[in-house]
């Protein structure tokens, strides 16, 4: 019963060595020269002048949310295009609905000003 097993452990302990023999490649064969440049903190090319842990406004979130529905809606889009003449009349409209259903959430949206930032 265990030799079953045997493949999913091989496999385990191959996928080990070698991500540790490339770490340990990288750490023995990559040049070690650290100078205030390369140490120091940087964002977009100038110095921090604000505390890292400041927080975020929350349209940042809000839009970042709209952002990923809109972009999956997309993704659903191209595979139904592709099958519309297999799937027919009943796909058409269960994709309209679908569609249907986000506008009237977009719209919402606009409606509450979640797209408008000051």
């Amino acid at each position: 019963m265990l030799e079953n097993y045997f493949p999913i452990l091989l496999f385990i302990l191959v996928g080990l060595v070698v991500g540790g023999g490339a770490i340990a490649c990288g750490w023995l064969l990559a040049p070690n020269r650290p100078d205030s440049e390369k140490l120091s903190p940087y964002e977009c090319g100038f110095e921090a002048f604000e505390d890292a842990r400041m927080k975020f406004d929350v349209r940042y979130y809000l839009v970042a949310i709209l952002f990923i529905l809109f972009d999956l809606e997309i993704a659903f889009l191209f595979p139904w295009a592709v099958v519309l003449n297999e799937i027919g009349s009943f796909g058409f409209i269960a994709m309209m609905v679908f569609l249907g259903i986000l506008v009237v959430g977009f719209i919402y949206e606009w409606m509450k000003g979640a797209l408008e930032w000051d």
